[in-house]
């Protein structure tokens, strides 16, 4: 095989997040920068058409995004049945992973008992146990499989477990076993009356599962996987990445934002003063949280999503006409400003806001639903990732001073 060159390396981009280096390989999605992600090269309007849907449901079953990712086919109607039977079936908890988020205190922050939970999983790991006995490393994504099936299964119990315990009563409702995934969470949740929160939750988990194979949670997952960790720690390793302010916990960052916009402005808020909180927010050295992105250069597909479905069934919410009007002032504002490349919203920018509406009104926990969502995007990779026997990643790094001598710099 010959060499191909694929790109070059700046130190800019070395000392910059690595921002823009080619250097992964990540089958279920790409991102453009003006288009936004593709999933096995469809766009989310095209996903949100062809994936099959609940019976009387409009937007797409995320377990058919998952058949997608890892098989690059679009699944039937009654693939997709089969295999949220499959996860129904799968979903219950041992009795430690039970226990261990009830001894967890209610302080603890949702994301780190998530994190905690997935990785007391691991003591049912197929993938490990079989590694210990020495199955052939080519066979080794049959274990992969099992337990990634097993694993996202599992997550609705887990999130709703702590939801109930730090949020409400502590009791948590039974899985029912012919529903579909996004019915079961909400039910767990204790939202699954309400037939739109049910539609949310299948349009979230579909449109926040996978953004390529460079942020910090599909990296890390992707990176402690190589090393030949079970998923249950791969993932639990990219869960904790999802946590940072930067990444998944930057949903609740947002709407935090909004809310303390709204409390300090008032009711009857106009552009003026939205373009005022925002400088004010610019100047004291914040970022507009839900603007700005590392790759996009346009608005975020996945915020185009969930504003259609905010204008299809919530068009008169405050928090809704609140955001609406942060999207024609801000980016005004941060091009004005001159320091973001992307002065447009991304996902984060509304889904808070959406899940406000229907009464999951805890901020602390957004990132967790973010979790459960992103399991369904990096998983499958997982499973290629042994079924192709990738090797472990180990890029090469330089001291500033190494890179000085590379550059022909002298101190």
């Amino acid at each position: 095989m010959t060499v191909q060159v694929i790109g070059e390396v700046t130190l800019d981009q070395a000392y910059g997040g690595m921002r823009g280096i080619k250097g992964l390989v990540w089958e279920g999605s790409v991102l453009d920068s003006d288009e936004g992600i593709r999933f096995r090269g469809k766009t989310i309007p095209e996903v949100q058409a062809i994936l099959p849907k609940a019976p009387g449901g409009s937007e797409p079953l995320p377990e058919g995004l998952f058949w997608l990712l890892l098989t690059g086919e679009i699944p039937t109607e009654g693939q997709v049945k089969a295999l949220s039977a499959e996860l129904a079936a799968r979903s219950d908890l041992p009795q430690h992973v039970k226990d261990l988020i009830d001894r967890s205190p209610a302080t603890l922050h949702p994301m780190a008992q998530f994190s905690i939970a997935v990785t007391a999983l691991e003591s049912e790991s197929a993938f490990t146990k079989a590694y210990e006995k020495g199955v052939n490393k080519r066979d080794l994504w049959l274990y992969a499989y099992e337990d990634s099936l097993d694993l996202i299964a599992k997550l609705p119990l887990i999130a709703a477990r702590i939801y109930r315990n730090v949020f409400k009563d502590g009791k948590v409702a039974e899985i029912e076993k012919d529903k579909d995934y996004s019915y079961n969470l909400s039910k767990l949740l204790g939202y699954s009356s309400n037939s739109e929160f049910v539609e949310l939750m299948r349009l979230y988990l579909t449109i926040h599962s996978d953004h390529e194979g460079g942020n910090v949670s599909a990296h890390t997952t992707h990176l402690v996987g190589s090393a030949l960790s079970s998923p249950y720690l791969s993932l639990a390793a990219g869960l904790n990445g999802l946590a940072g302010p930067l990444h998944g916990r930057a949903n609740q960052e947002v709407l935090e934002w909004i809310l303390e916009m709204k409390n300090k402005i008032g009711s009857n808020v106009t552009n003026q003063d939205i373009e005022k909180y925002l400088w004010d927010t610019l100047n004291a050295g914040r970022v507009v949280p839900g603007y700005g992105h590392a790759v996009l250069r346009k608005t975020d597909p996945r915020y185009m999503a969930q504003r259609e479905f905010a204008l299809k069934y919530l068009p008169d919410y405050d928090l809704f006409k609140l955001v609406s009007q942060i999207y024609e002032v801000a980016p005004v504002v941060l091009t004005k400003h001159g320091k973001t490349k992307n002065p447009w919203p991304n996902v984060d920018s509304h889904s808070g806001v959406l899940l406000q509406y229907y009464g999951l009104t805890e901020e602390s926990y957004y990132t967790v639903l973010f979790g459960v969502s992103r399991a369904i995007g990096v998983l499958p990779q997982y499973i290629i990732d042994r079924a192709l026997g990738m090797p472990i990643e180990r890029p090469k790094s330089f001291s500033t001073e190494a890179y000085a001598k590379l550059v022909g710099y002298e101190f």
